[in-house]
């Protein structure tokens, strides 16, 4: 089929190679021009663009448009697109990281001028292009229908790891839930690692276990196969900062649990935890040391 993909950061790059590689065609815009140029000249059946009019007009109909852009451009991406010339009938995909409740807003503005919206929850990362994106898709039908021969492609394979699990906005949803697991998962994996990494007297191999966990243990998962892979470059990874930053998704995902009264402690505690990493100097700990000081006796560290 013949689409067009807007924003070719890491993902929507490689998105693009490999639909190219699948023989669609791909008319492809982002803001550097030097970027689309790039990959224009590195793959067959891909037409790079300077602006969105040019962009509509070399797409047949009905035109479909995914966009992989930062959620908080989504909005001025849309309106710029249907005033270079998008029509009823037409598909806008976003692909990005977008909050549900936004998609769905979307959707229905777009529903009002007969152009179809879909939400890809779009999982993979880096490494979508070899080994396939898991797509988790919101729309309608008819226009996941249309877009069928592409979700077929980005995927890993035509049967697997993609699906349509609900109408506009259930797709993003899907996603941010997603995510806060994955959150959860990740901060398990970093404790269970710093246990071990303490306990000095059994002089444990953190790389020999990752990958003893890789082959038949409950616990073997992509997550651990990438801790394998660092520690083997850096047992103590001295490269690495203990910042670690959050997306947004894992924030609406503890939101969502607060507005419909649903329990999810592991989730939520993990995003905490990364508020904690980025804290130089934790003022809560000094006063929890002032109540040990007063009530206890308890003998503290000075600063």
């Amino acid at each position: 089929m013949k689409l067009s993909m807007i924003g070719l950061g890491k993902m929507g790059a490689n998105m693009v190679r490999r639909l190219a590689y699948a023989g669609h065609e791909i008319v492809i815009y982002d803001i550097s021009k030097d970027v689309s140029t790039d990959l224009e000249n590195e793959l067959n059946g891909v037409v790079a663009v300077n602006t969105l009019d040019e962009l509509i007009k070399k797409l047949p109909s009905p035109k479909v448009v995914w966009l992989m852009v930062p959620h908080q451009h989504v909005d001025k991406m849309i309106e710029d697109i249907l005033n270079a010339g998008l029509s009823s009938g037409d598909i806008i995909v976003d692909g990005g990281n977008s909050n549900y409740k936004l998609s769905q807003k979307r959707g229905e503005m777009l529903q009002q001028r007969g152009v179809h919206f879909v939400d890809s929850g779009t999982s993979g990362g880096v490494w979508g292009l070899e080994n396939g994106y898991s797509l988790m898709v919101g729309g309608s039908d008819e226009a996941i229908q249309i877009i069928k021969p592409a979700l077929k492609t980005l995927a890993p394979s035509d049967e697997s790891g993609w699906g349509h699990v609900g109408p506009v906005g259930a797709g993003h949803y899907v996603k941010m839930v997603h995510n806060g697991i994955e959150y959860g998962m990740m901060q398990a994996y970093a404790e269970g690692f710093e246990l071990m990494h303490s306990k000095h007297e059994m002089d444990l191999d953190m790389h020999q276990i990752s990958r003893i966990w890789q082959h038949g243990s409950v616990v073997r998962s992509w997550l651990l196969d990438l801790i394998a892979d660092a520690l083997e470059q850096d047992i103590e990874m001295s490269e690495l900062s203990d910042f670690v930053d959050d997306s947004g998704e894992g924030r609406w995902t503890i939101q969502d649990s607060i507005e419909n009264a649903v329990p999810i402690p592991v989730l939520t505690l993990a995003l905490q935890m990364r508020f904690r990493s980025r804290q130089d100097s934790s003022y809560s700990a000094r006063v929890l040391n002032a109540m040990r000081a007063g009530f206890g006796g308890h003998t503290i560290k000075s600063k």
